[in-house]
């Protein structure tokens, strides 16, 4: 497995509340490198974890602005990843949250 496709996928989000119920329909959360692509998250998945991937939605999410101390300062953009998995495939980092 190269370290481009590790770097491809941050994390997977396994604390968000519809990322767990996702799980059920065999749809899972990811936050991945803000440069990747559709095609580009598709294959680091399905090399990594050894699943078919049907379907792969991305979104920004905008970062928040904080006040500290009447400074404003802003949290960085990052990318998130929902991605779809073909029927009798599943991702064992979910199972069990």
């Amino acid at each position: 497995m190269s370290t481009e496709l590790l770097k491809l996928i941050k994390k997977p989000l396994v604390t968000e509340k519809n990322a767990t119920l996702m799980a059920e329909h065999n749809q899972y959360a990811f936050e991945v490198d803000y440069d990747a692509n559709r095609p580009q998250i598709k294959r680091a998945i399905e090399k990594i974890f050894n699943v078919k991937v049907e379907r792969v939605r991305t979104m920004i999410v905008r970062g928040k602005t904080k006040t500290y101390r009447s400074k404003k300062n802003k949290r960085p953009n990052w990318k998130k990843a929902y991605v779809t998995l073909q029927e009798g495939s599943k991702i064992e980092i979910f199972q069990g949250v």
